[in-house]
């Protein structure tokens, strides 16, 4: 096992990685996201998961709750768009 410096980078570096993610548009749709973030809820309330597989679930359940997030506030935005006197 590499340290945590090697293994994915130093925490700053994953935190910059994670922002630009979230930054970056989804390449999934809102649907998939979700089902597969649904998917990982529920593995990690098995159990039964080795403490890196659940970090790894974990991670990727971040990753798709920001896709999720981002895909919503898009669609905010095209309604807001759509309909300027609605209110916000």
């Amino acid at each position: 096992m590499g340290s945590p410096a090697t293994a994915g980078g130093t925490q700053a570096e994953r935190g910059a990685q994670a922002e630009r993610g979230a930054q970056a548009a989804p390449t999934i749709s809102y649907e998939t996201a979700r089902a597969e973030l649904e998917d990982v809820v529920r593995q990690l309330e098995a159990g039964g998961v080795t403490l890196e597989q659940s970090l790894a679930l974990w991670e990727r359940g971040e990753e798709l709750a920001r896709t999720c997030q981002a895909l919503l506030d898009g669609a905010r935005a095209r309604l807001a768009a759509a309909d300027p006197t609605r209110p916000a």
